[in-house]
């Protein structure tokens, strides 16, 4: 059992990260832009701790609460600054405002590509069983780590989602398995229970493809389309939602409790199937270390870079949107419009943000599994 403790580490570790890359974006951008950077904070803006040093006339400060971090270009609001973020040109403006995002999207990218090559390439044709849960209907019917699943109640499986329709299919009812263990043809019963908690999965086990060590052309493409994939479906999401394609309640969004409770999940499944093929006596037979953790960074990752490049005032994606009327049309919107729409969208992002982390107190997020 993982203490909070443990997990509270990662999950700061983890979103600090993910903010700080992002706002490095920015000051890496905004110096070859040759836009003066005034402060370069580790936490979010707050109140100042101390002064690590100064480079270039960029104060590098830490602040009291340690999330992530912030830059504060010169003159980021206002245009009448000389050498200030508003008084470069728009294209200049354009670059800096994209390289937080972009930074984002390139971090799940060597995330999605560690992943790749730590557990190689899936193969299709049969599902996996990576995981046996302890005291599961799966465990009791006799089911092993690393048996591949050949059909279930006679119908052939070679999708992970064929197996998790099946299983849900059938549940309270006893269902046939037809097993491959090492070479050998076995056949099981099991019954997966409604009863059973949704992170838990009615039959209690964790499944995955049979893979292959990757070449290093497939971990760099790997990661990168597994990271074009995430962000397609992120900005298909909203259309999803009003075709009726997928549930509201599954498309929601969380805040910072219901985040850490998937850090809390993914870590506890780490580092329990990490002892568990510690412990195997037989290392073939030991399960294979998940990598939840890795994924749900990754996930992050692509989720706050594709988020910040939406247009809506405020963030990133709509200072982008302010920027095109003077590419295209030569013609700036006033920065009082600007900044005013600005801050009346920072406002109203606060108040949802408020009402998300509430709502993960009310309706705790869930993470189902088969």
């Amino acid at each position: 059992m993982v203490s909070g403790f443990v997990t509270l580490i990662v999950f700061i570790l983890a979103l600090s990260g993910m903010i700080f890359v992002h706002e490095l974006g920015h000051f890496i951008a905004a110096r070859w832009a040759g836009i003066e950077v005034e402060e370069f904070g580790f936490g979010l803006p707050s109140y100042k701790i101390a002064t690590l040093f100064k480079w270039q006339g960029t104060e590098f400060t830490i602040h009291a609460l340690p999330l992530g971090g912030f830059v504060r270009p010169k003159g980021e609001n206002d245009p009448n600054v000389p050498g200030g973020l508003a008084s470069a040109n728009p294209w200049k403006r354009l670059v800096v405002l994209f390289a937080g995002p972009l930074m984002n999207l390139i971090t799940a990218v060597i995330v999605f590509s560690m992943l790749i090559a730590f557990e190689g390439m899936p193969q299709a044709g049969s599902v996996k069983i990576e995981s046996v849960s302890a005291n599961s209907p799966a465990s009791s019917a006799g089911v092993e780590n690393g048996d591949l699943i050949k059909a279930i109640n006679g119908q052939p499986v070679t999708e992970i989602e064929t197996a998790i329709a099946l299983i849900q299919k059938n549940l309270d009812q006893p269902v046939d398995l037809l097993i491959d263990r090492n070479g050998a043809e076995v056949k099981v019963t099991a019954t997966p229970l409604s009863t059973r908690p949704k992170t838990e999965g009615a039959l209690g086990v964790a499944l995955g493809y049979p893979t292959r060590p990757a070449t290093v052309s497939e971990i760099i493409s790997g990661g990168a389309t597994i990271t074009a994939l995430q962000a397609a479906t992120i900005v298909y999401l909203p259309v999803a939602l009003l075709k009726g394609a997928i549930a509201p309640e599954e498309a929601r969004f969380v805040g910072f409790k219901g985040i850490f409770d998937m850090f809390d999940m993914a870590v506890e499944e780490d580092v329990t199937s990490r002892q568990e093929a510690a412990a195997a006596p037989i290392p073939a037979t030991a399960p294979q270390p998940t990598n939840w953790t890795l994924n749900l960074i990754g996930a992050l990752s692509v989720s706050l870079g594709v988020f910040n490049l939406f247009p809506i005032p405020a963030l990133d994606g709509g200072r982008i949107l302010f920027t095109l009327p003077e590419i295209f049309f030569k013609k700036r919107i006033p920065a009082e419009w600007e900044n005013t729409v600005n801050g009346i969208a920072m406002l109203l992002l606060i108040g949802l943000m408020l009402f998300v982390n509430v709502m993960d107190f009310v309706n705790p997020v869930q993470i189902p599994t088969p």
